[in-house]
């Protein structure tokens, strides 16, 4: 069955797993730079000095891309493209693997709207489970899958993306965890882009003072189990994900109760008959002399009259 992808318009045709360390066992190093990375010709990781234990390093020109694999940041459609193949390729994966992952935070807010990622955000993210983050990291640490895609256009041109899956050493650590508060991600190796992925845990210290549905992840984020569970069933980016039970409490928590009414929001507004998110221009502020970003300077598309930072 060919499985259509929404935004890229490209078709999912095969995919392969290779191991990119010994036998899928746990790295306590970054990936083999050498043998994965496709665009630069050197590294463009972040590095701090000040936090040696911290495992994965972003890049120097965006917390939102490994430097590893990536050069510059995407314009808004190629970015917009990249990351719906990054979630489709992901859930693809993760359903094969029979991993139990969900969508969280941001990722969560673009479902809730269209199903879809918001088209401002620059990452993706998910949750495991404990159980489940075991079994990657035994398993599946540092392998490559590549993805074979046709494009749907008149050409029809074929191209390959690889997405390597890497598991934080540190993900053992069940404590908050400010510097190692992602236990794995997925990334596009062409690109640099990736999805932040977290451990959802019991909370023994709440726990043990009378809790016993206590749940947490490393970053800081509290829940109670049935916060989480039993998860529900919906499709995101086209493809069949889960959500978690009390989805709506959770994105009031977190963004607010107008995260889920204002539909003005990033230069975007929602249309309610398209059901999803178009980028307003510069025309529809009045004027494009001083238009400005207030984002990332590479926001949105080149016909909303944006203009290349001094």
């Amino acid at each position: 069955m060919r499985l259509h992808f929404g935004v890229l318009s490209c078709y999912l045709l095969s995919l392969q797993r290779t191991v990119a360390s010994s036998n899928g066992r746990l790295a306590t190093r970054d990936a083999p730079f050498d043998q994965v990375r496709e665009i630069p010709d050197r590294s463009h990781q972040d590095a701090d000095e000040d936090e040696p234990e911290k495992y994965f390093h972003e890049s120097t020109f965006s917390q939102h891309y490994d430097g590893r694999f990536a050069d510059k940041q995407l314009n808004y459609d190629e970015r917009r493209s990249s990351l719906t193949a990054l979630m489709q390729t992901y859930v693809s994966t993760m359903n094969d693997i029979g991993a139990e992952t969900w969508i969280m935070h941001g990722s969560l807010l673009g479902w809730y709207w269209s199903r879809k990622t918001l088209p401002w955000d620059l990452d993706i993210d998910v949750m495991v489970s404990e159980q489940s983050i075991h079994h990657l990291a035994n398993y599946y640490n540092m392998t490559v899958h590549t993805f074979s895609l046709t494009s749907n256009t008149e050409d029809g041109e074929n191209r390959s993306s690889s997405y390597m899956l890497e598991i934080n050493p540190h993900y053992t650590n069940s404590t908050l965890d400010s510097v190692n508060r992602i236990d794995a991600r997925w990334i596009d190796t062409s690109t640099g882009l990736f999805i932040d992925i977290t451990t959802l845990r019991r909370n023994s210290t709440a726990q043990a003072l009378g809790n016993p549905d206590a749940m947490m992840v490393k970053d800081t984020h509290h829940y109670n189990y049935d916060d989480i569970f039993p998860l529900r069933h919906s499709t995101f980016e086209g493809y069949p994900v889960q959500i978690p039970y009390a989805y709506a409490e959770l994105l009031m928590e977190e963004y607010g109760a107008k995260a889920l009414s204002d539909v003005y929001f990033q230069n975007h507004r929602f249309d309610l008959g398209m059901g999803e998110w178009v980028a307003l221009s510069c025309e529809d502020f009045g004027s494009c002399e001083n238009f400005r970003n207030p984002i990332d300077g590479v926001n949105l598309p080149a016909s909303s009259g944006e203009r290349d930072e001094d």
